[in-house]
């Protein structure tokens, strides 16, 4: 499915839950999020090929694997962490939205902290510690 498939399922969608949310907010908030998990695994399945070119370009560069699948996870986080906050948004709870938003942040700190600490270990052996 291209761009334009998955705008069709939005505004459609969008339209749909606006209708429903006079008489039945509850059905308007799931109508959203189903839509969304359409839409997910829809862009999953047309990311599948890009996700090969990364590795290979990967491979190619020498790099260690584990960088790739540090950056593939925090980019699976923070999507799904997005998903999850909008979600509690549309179903007007903000502040669960927001604590949401902060254990992404803070799971892709815990995921990254190995990449930091090969960068600071870098850093330590080129000032000669």
């Amino acid at each position: 499915m291209n761009i334009v498939g998955i705008a069709g399922i939005a505004v459609c969608a969008a339209v749909i839950a606006t209708m429903l949310r006079r008489y039945h907010q509850e059905y308007a908030v799931l109508l959203s999020i189903a839509a969304g998990i359409v839409i997910l695994l829809e862009i999953f399945a047309n990311v599948t090929p890009a996700m090969k070119q990364l590795r290979t370009l990967f491979s190619a560069s020498g790099l260690p694997v584990d960088y790739l699948l540090i950056l593939l996870k925090t980019l699976g986080i923070s999507f799904l962490a997005q998903f999850a906050a909008d979600s509690c948004r549309d179903a007007g709870e903000n502040a669960l939205a927001s604590k949401m938003e902060l254990a992404g942040k803070i799971s892709i700190v815990v995921l990254s902290l190995p990449l930091f600490e090969k960068i600071a270990e870098t850093a330590v052996n080129l000032i000669g510690g």
